[in-house]
C-alpha cells in the first residue's frame, strides 16, 4: 500500500483556534499566524491525516508560540448525543497547563539556585512529568530552607525553623509539610500525584516564594 502526500504553506493561515495561552489564564482565542500543512491519504482514499505545523499568536496579550496538530478520519470524539467530530491531538511549545500562570517575569528577583529549580519544576509540570515534578516541588522547599539557613536535622526540621524565623507563617509551615510528603512520595515511592494536586502544590510554593523574595524586592525599587 503506498500514500500520497501533499504539502502547503500557510494553508490553514488566518484560522482561530482556541488553545490555552502560555501567558494568559486559561484558554484564549488564538490566531495562526503561519503554517506549514501536510496532507496524507492511502490508495484507496478511505485513510486521510492532516498534519499542521502552526505559529500562532494570542488574541488577547499577544504572546506568539507554536502548536503541532495532527488528526486522521478514524479518530472521533463525540460532542453531542449525534454529532462527532475528528479529534486533534495537539503540542504547543513551549508547553503549558491549562489556567496556571507561573511568576513570570518575576521569578528574576529568585535567588540563582532558587530560580533554577523553579524553573526545572514549571517545566516538569508543564510537561506532564508528575513524578519530577513533585520532586521539584521538595527540591523548592529545600533550596529556600538552605537560603535562609534554616536548622534541623531533616526537612521536617528545617521547615519548623522557617516559622521559627518567622520566614513563613505557621499555616504556611502547616502546608509546606504536606508539599514534603508530595515530594517525598514522588522521590521514593516514584508516586506520580494528579495534576491538580501539583498545580495547587506549586501555588501554594509560588505563594511563598512571593512573600519571601518577589515582593521585598518590589517594595524596595518602589519606595526607594
Amino acid at each position: 500500500m503506498t500514500e500520497r502526500l501533499s504539502e502547503a504553506l500557510n494553508k490553514t493561515q488566518g484560522t482561530e483556534i482556541i488553545v490555552p495561552c502560555s501567558k494568559c489564564s486559561g484558554r484564549t482565542a488564538h490566531d495562526v499566524v503561519s503554517s506549514f500543512d501536510q496532507f496524507g491519504e492511502d490508495d484507496s482514499s478511505y485513510y486521510q491525516w492532516g498534519q499542521h505545523y502552526q505559529i500562532i499568536r494570542c488574541k488577547g496579550c499577544k504572546t506568539v508560540s507554536f502548536r503541532d496538530a495532527y488528526s486522521n478520519s478514524e479518530d472521533y470524539i463525540q460532542i453531542s448525543d449525534d454529532e462527532w467530530e475528528n479529534e486533534v491531538f495537539e503540542k504547543l511549545y513551549p508547553s503549558r497547563l491549562e489556567g496556571r500562570k507561573d511568576l513570570g517575569k518575576e521569578a528574576r528577583y529568585l535567588p540563582n539556585d532558587v530560580n533554577r529549580i523553579y524553573q526545572e519544576t514549571v517545566q516538569a509540570l508543564s510537561n506532564n512529568s508528575p513524578v519530577l515534578a513533585g520532586i521539584g516541588l521538595r527540591a523548592l522547599v529545600e533550596a529556600v530552607c538552605k537560603e535562609k539557613n534554616a536548622t534541623g536535622s531533616n526537612l521536617f526540621e528545617k521547615i519548623d525553623d522557617l516559622a521559627n524565623k518567622q520566614v513563613v507563617t505557621p499555616a504556611g509551615t502547616s502546608i509546606l509539610h504536606k508539599v514534603r510528603t508530595l515530594g517525598n512520595a514522588a522521590a521514593h515511592e516514584v508516586k506520580p500525584h494528579s495534576e491538580t494536586q501539583l498545580a495547587l502544590a506549586m501555588s501554594v510554593i509560588e505563594h511563598m516564594l512571593k512573600d519571601v523574595y518577589v515582593i521585598p524586592k518590589l517594595v524596595d525599587a518602589e519606595f526607594d
